[in-house]
């Protein structure tokens, strides 16, 4: 009988490595990249052994390129068997960026898949790949171009947003992931939908406080889906 380790390794080379490279990405079973004039996009896997079963997750980082190549190294330093990453600076780039997938995904926590036996085994390698392709890459795409420009970047921290929060999840709303200033708005991001009636109207409040504080920096507040598509905007 296969064992679950055998399909973690089969899975990796023969199903996950080549889903990840259709989609852009250059690399191996543990490493891919997507690099473009100014950036690096690393997805690297992170793998979490037991005597049973390989439990996996990805680590993603933004690296600013520098002026060459060369040597150094290192690794994720999440996990065991994190893949080498390149140092954070000097000839490799200077890292601007990381996070475990599971922080961007709408559950907003660590997330890990395993591969098992049985007839379904594939499936948490397609999920893997539909949370790069969905949640990943363009978390990854979004930091690159964040730092490139100084009009975005952070408007409060996880922490300092921990009051708008509560009020969401007493009406049982998706919490706020994200506030951000991009091109004079306050971006705010969660796990909503356009048809959420109760959410756009909590959001709506929500806004109007912000809009209060009387911030030069924005006149609107724009919320987005995970995925950054427009949901609403509230002047």
């Amino acid at each position: 009988m296969t064992t679950a380790h055998e399909l973690h390794t089969t899975g990796l080379r023969e199903h996950l490595a080549p889903a990840l490279r259709a989609l852009g990405l250059t690399g191996r079973q543990r490493a891919f990249v997507l690099s473009d004039d100014t950036h690096r996009l690393l997805v690297e896997l992170v793998e979490r052994p037991a005597a049973d079963r390989v439990a996996f997750t990805f680590g993603l980082r933004v690296v600013r390129r520098g002026d060459g190549g060369g040597g150094g190294g290192g690794t994720d330093g999440a996990g065991p068997h994190a893949a080498p990453a390149p140092a954070p600076d000097g000839a490799h780039g200077v890292e601007v960026w990381r996070a475990r997938i599971g922080e961007v995904l709408p559950v907003g926590e660590d997330v890990w898949w395993e591969v098992l036996p049985g007839p379904r085994w594939q499936l948490p390698l397609d999920d893997a790949v539909a949370a790069v392709r969905d949640y990943g890459l363009p978390e990854l795409r979004r930091r690159a171009a964040a730092d490139l420009s100084p009009a975005v970047g952070p408007y409060l921290s996880p922490a300092e947003l921990e009051d708008v929060n509560a009020a969401l999840l007493t009406a049982s709303v998706a919490r706020v992931q994200r506030a951000e200033l991009a091109d004079g708005a306050l971006v705010l991001t969660g796990a909503w939908t356009r048809g959420d009636g109760v959410a756009r109207t909590v959001l709506a409040g929500a806004a109007q406080g912000f809009l209060s504080a009387g911030d030069e920096r924005f006149r609107t507040v724009r919320c987005l889906d995970t995925l950054g598509r427009e949901l609403w905007a509230f002047a």
